[in-house]
Parts: structure tokens; C-alpha cells; sequence
């Protein structure tokens, strides 16, 4: 198959070509594809060298699937172009997820969703996918209510320029004597800030979970109430997560269901200071959840953290993984 990654020297990218290789994707032309100031470098690729081209030769060249990391910008250009070619467009940016026309797909709980005439396929918001992975199937069973949603995002959500900021600050460099991708110092600090604020309070990345929820669990009647902070971590995503449900439940019960779960993974027991932590999602594929206890405050409700590597699940890997389902449902070449 005839594969461009768009964005491909980026943080997302780098890591779209490592899981390309590790899912064994079925890759027979590889065409790497970033800005210009990045066309003529190298990158590595199944073991070979590979020169990045510009978006405009890709597109001449009829690619089956591109997988877009190069943000809204990019996408908002470029994915209709590759589209026309007749190539099947996965896109992580932000900018096509809550197009009436376009699906926004978590493959392991809509992947009903997509069709033939699909040619451009958004991918959620890392925050969001790593949410609704243990959320989807509860919400099947009890009928979530509510969800009140903390989050704790690693810098890597926002790219190499903000690892370089507090790998400079870790390095003891003061404010001003390094170029800065945040409005604050990261590092031994928290920023209450993901992306811009918006009129109403939230900021984007908070109204993202609010509107990506509605549409893949294709309700929009869940109550969500999101707050998303940025913490000084490499390794993933956690969040604090409230639910309140229509229907009561067993905890035991919750446990099995995330237990049979594709893609969740249960980390809890605190006795033994089992629970989930991103220094150690670093670099998997699961979502981990633990510290599961009951709402004492509401008739059905339960508590639990959630920790997922933000640059793969969130990212990269659900990407491919749309991919993956493409090719199942025949609407990509079988080589």
C-alpha cells in the first residue's frame, strides 16, 4: 500500500512511523511528507532512508492513505487535496472532528460509523479518547449521566517545543534565557491552560471532550463538565474521572467489563499502591484504570483515575488503528 505520513518529523509523526513498523502494516511505498523547511531531510523507515517531499508531490504521486500530523491548519488545506486523488485520509488534527460530514472514530466503539464514501476520517483529541475507551461500554450498560473530568496532560501533548522548554528549564535556565512554547514556566508547575479560552470560560481543549463525547458516543445528552491542566510529565495523559449513572451498579461488575475490554487495562489495588501512573504507560497502547471507588455524594456514582501515553493511544496508535479498519472493511487495497 502506498502510505504518506503528513507531518512526519513532528513529535506525533516520529511515533505514526514506529507503530506503522510494529503493527506490521502493510506499507510497500512509504512517502514522508512535512513543511517545506523540513523537504530534502532524512528519516528513517522499516530499516531505510527516506527523504521527506513536499505535500504537492505526495498528492502527485496518488497515496491510498495518508495519516495527518501537520495540525488544523495543514489538514484544513491539504486533506481535501489528497482526498481528490482518490486517498483515504486519517486526520488527527482538530479541525474536521465535528464536521456533520466527516466520522470521528475510536475504532473499538464506533467503527460502525464508517463508509465507502468516507474519505477524510478524524481522529479524537487524545484527552477524549483515552476518556470513552473505559467509559463507552458503562455507558452501554448503566446510561452515564454525568461526567466531571480533570486532567493532568503531558507536554508532549504539545510537541517538541514544549519538551525543549522544560528540558531547558530542568536544566536550570531562567525565564527568557530559552525559547518558550507556554505563556508560564512547566516545569514544578501546573498551567490551568489548553490551547485558548474561549467566551463561555473553557478553554478548547476543554469544549473538544465536551463535543467529541456527544458525537462518538452519539449522545448528546451526557452531561460533561471538563477541566484540563498541564502538568510537567513525559510518559502520558492522566485524568480524575466522575461518573453519575441512571442505573446502579456492582463495582465488581465494572472491574469485569473493563476486564473484557479490548484496549483498557485494570490497575487497581491501592493496598498494594497498585494504580495507574504515566511513567509507566509510556510507550503501550492500553488505557489504565484503577482506583475505582464509589460517589458517596450521588444515589449511582464512581470514581477512578485514568492513564494512558497520550502520543500513542491518544494519537498515533488509534490513527493506525482506523487505518487497520479501513482495510477490514475493504474500503482500502488488500496488497
Amino acid at each position: 500500500m502506498k502510505v504518506a505520513v503528513v507531518g512526519v518529523t513532528g513529535l506525533v509523526g516520529q511515533r505514526m512511523m514506529e507503530v506503522l513498523e510494529e503493527r506490521n502494516f502493510p506499507v510497500t511505498e512509504f512517502l514522508p511528507v512535512a513543511s517545506e523547511r523540513s523537504v530534502g531531510k532524512t528519516v528513517k523507515f522499516g530499516g531505510k532512508d527516506y527523504t521527506v517531499i513536499s505535500a504537492e508531490e505526495a498528492i502527485s504521486r496518488k497515496p491510498d492513505l495518508a495519516i495527518f500530523s501537520a495540525g488544523a491548519g495543514a489538514s484544513k488545506e491539504l486533506a481535501p487535496k489528497f482526498a481528490e486523488v482518490g486517498c483515504r485520509v486519517v486526520d488527527n488534527s482538530s479541525y474536521w472532528r465535528m464536521d456533520p460530514d466527516k466520522k470521528l472514530v475510536i475504532p473499538e466503539i464506533n467503527p460502525d460509523v464508517l463508509t465507502p464514501d468516507d474519505y477524510i476520517i478524524a481522529n479524537p483529541n487524545c484527552s477524549t479518547i483515552q476518556m470513552l475507551l473505559p467509559l463507552a461500554p458503562l455507558h452501554k450498560k448503566y446510561h452515564i449521566k454525568r461526567i466531571v473530568v480533570s486532567t493532568y496532560q503531558s507536554v508532549t501533548g504539545s510537541g517538541n517545543k514544549a519538551v525543549a522548554q522544560m528540558e531547558a528549564e530542568r536544566e536550570g535556565k531562567q525565564w527568557g534565557e530559552y525559547k518558550a512554547f507556554y505563556p508560564h514556566p512547566i516545569d514544578e508547575n501546573i498551567l490551568p491552560h489548553i490551547d485558548t479560552f474561549l467566551d463561555n470560560g473553557y478553554t478548547k481543549e476543554e469544549m473538544k471532550m465536551v463535543n467529541e463525547t456527544h458525537k462518538i458516543l452519539r449522545d448528546p445528552l451526557i452531561g460533561v463538565s471538563p477541566t484540563t491542566a498541564r502538568v510537567p510529565v513525559i510518559g502520558g495523559h492522566s485524568e480524575s474521572i466522575n461518573l453519575e449513572f441512571e442505573k446502579d451498579f456492582e463495582l465488581e461488575d465494572i472491574r469485569s467489563i473493563w476486564e473484557s475490554t479490548p484496549g483498557v487495562t485494570v490497575q487497581d489495588d491501592p493496598a498494594n499502591n497498585v494504580y495507574p501512573m504515566p511513567k509507566f504507560a509510556l510507550g503501550k497502547d492500553d488505557v489504565f484504570v484503577g482506583r475505582l471507588r464509589r460517589d458517596p455524594s450521588v444515589t449511582y456514582g464512581i470514581n477512578f483515575w485514568c492513564v494512558s501515553d497520550n502520543i500513542r493511544k491518544g494519537a498515533a496508535t488509534n490513527a493506525v488503528q482506523i487505518a487497520e479498519l479501513l482495510i477490514e472493511k475493504g474500503f482500502l487495497p488488500r496488497y
